[in-house]
């Protein structure tokens, strides 16, 4: 199964904001919609956040989640993958609570505190349908999103007598440091699933030697303990994406990243960006894996031990 490459989904996020994008999916059902067509076009995993249905606002109660989560096991087997990320202004324990009630197969965890740099995007949107948009933009000129070494902590203890696996995610060579910690302390086990993410403002950049540093440094830490994972941000997308897969790593997708099919073209859905980057992925002669065979290389719990 060493040929078979991961494609997760994130269908929706926190960064991008309503006005940004027709097809960024908001209630309840579009966010359930956008999981199962991923899903479809060769998603394995798909990464969840929720928003109030009315304004588009991250909103990480559980109960936002309840209705997307019912439906995506009605009509599919995907993975899930729950968010402890939330927005940067919430508290770890805000952050969390969606996963310790629902208890997912997989749930995101990020490694470190860092500057979360999201006003460029001031530049490129003009006109905004919600008074709350620009001004959560604008706040992140000075936002650290919190990510102590007590904070990850917490959420390790938290989730992992749910027996959740996590999608670690890395903005930098520290993050990978903290990993290690961890991992040296026995909190987590592998096969770890590191996502390294690239271009966000406050991360690591997105140059191939950014990319090649970042799997250079995870192969020195962790050997053959580790699933390698990737995602770029905006523009940087599928070229990350290509990069990573040729150098044998998995692909992260999704409108929570880029809200772009190409250059100057809004995708149309988070759909179209899976299809992208499974053709990149089988013209590189490799073959997709379903939820099932992510489930293996992962070494998840299954879908029948989750919370909903």
């Amino acid at each position: 199964m060493t040929s078979k490459v991961i494609i997760t989904c994130a269908v929706t996020g926190s960064i991008h904001t309503p006005s940004m994008s027709p097809a960024l999916p908001v209630t309840a059902r579009e966010i359930a919609d956008a999981a199962v067509g991923a899903a479809e076009a060769g998603a394995a995993i798909v990464h969840l956040h929720a928003r109030n249905p009315i304004d588009g606002r991250p909103d990480q109660s559980p109960e936002a989640f309840e209705p997307i989560l019912r439906d995506i096991k009605k009509r599919s087997d995907v993975v899930v993958n729950l968010t402890t990320g939330g927005a940067p202004y919430m508290t770890v324990e805000e952050r969390v609570r969606p996963a310790a009630v629902w208890k997912p197969e997989v749930a995101s965890l990020n490694m470190g505190s860092m500057n979360f740099g999201l006003f460029p995007m001031l530049r490129r949107f003009e006109e905004f349908k919600h008074d709350w948009e620009p001004q959560f933009l604008e706040n992140s000129r000075d936002l650290v999103f919190r990510n102590s070494f007590k904070d990850i902590a917490y959420a390790l203890n938290t989730l992992n007598e749910t027996q959740a696996r996590y999608e670690f995610e890395c903005y930098d060579t520290s993050h990978l440091y903290n990993l290690h910690y961890f991992w040296q302390e026995g909190l987590v086990k592998a096969p770890l699933f590191i996502q390294t993410v690239f271009g966000l403002l406050g991360g690591i950049g997105a140059h191939p030697e950014d990319v090649a540093h970042m799997k250079r440094t995870a192969d020195r830490l962790f050997g053959d303990s580790y699933r390698w994972s990737v995602l770029g941000a905006g523009r940087n997308q599928m070229p990350v994406a290509a990069m990573a897969a040729a150098m044998g790593g998995n692909v992260r997708v999704g409108l929570e990243d880029s809200l772009w099919a190409g250059k100057g073209r809004l995708a149309e859905s988070n759909a179209q960006q899976v299809r992208q980057a499974r053709k990149i992925i089988e013209g590189l002669g490799l073959e997709i894996a379903t939820p099932d065979e992510a489930r293996e290389m992962l070494q998840l719990k299954g879908a029948d031990q989750v919370g909903f």
